[in-house]
């Protein structure tokens, strides 16, 4: 909660306190998000967070911007053995091999997708995305962070959708986090001014 021209804002509990993580929730969390790359950049940072809290890759995420060409898919995918090397010593970004090599796997696939996509052979990495929510955001009306769930049907078939590709760091947790995050559901509490 903060008091901004006379008027208690309310927040989602769980942000308070970190003026960065107040920031994300009231300016991103839960907003729509239909970019092709910025959607990319988001699933690769959920994958990043598994086993973590969000603040931590919060955090780092300029860090991880910087380290990953500005999430551009195309530098990735060509990343070689000195490059994952670079990456694995940068103090920046969490260390960790399977999840970098994720990022490059996630890269060469979304690259894929959009080939395809280009010559009418399958959906936008977008529209696939959002094909999960029907293309509209799934509003929720949880009163208290219980009412909050971690995965969903959705979630677990996006999950399943994602795999079968061959996408990395992207269980049905992950993917229900990443849909938060992106608009496909929107869970601010009902209490929350940012609803």
């Amino acid at each position: 909660m903060t008091i901004k021209d006379e008027k208690v804002i309310q927040r989602c509990h769980w942000c308070e306190g970190d003026e960065r993580y107040e920031r994300y929730h009231d300016e991103e969390w839960g907003v729509p998000v239909y970019d092709d790359k910025k959607l990319f950049e988001m699933l690769n940072l959920e994958g990043a967070q598994a086993g973590l809290s969000w603040i931590t890759v919060l955090r780092k995420r300029d860090t991880y911007r910087l380290a990953f060409d500005g999430f551009d898919p195309e530098k990735i995918a060509q990343y070689d053995e000195a490059k994952r090397a670079e990456l694995l010593n940068n103090p920046g970004i969490i260390r960790n091999k399977l999840k970098v090599n994720a990022f490059i796997v996630n890269a060469q696939l979304y690259l894929e997708m959009q080939a395809k996509a280009a010559k009418d052979e399958g959906p936008r990495f977008a529209e696939f995305l959002w094909a999960f929510v029907e293309g509209e955001t799934v509003v929720n009306q949880p009163q208290t962070l219980t009412d909050v769930p971690t995965s969903t049907p959705e979630s677990e078939a996006m999950s399943k959708a994602l795999k079968k590709i061959g996408f990395k760091f992207v269980g049905s947790t992950i993917c229900y986090a990443f849909m938060q995050a992106c608009g496909m559901v929107n869970d601010h509490l009902v209490s929350c001014d940012f609803r």
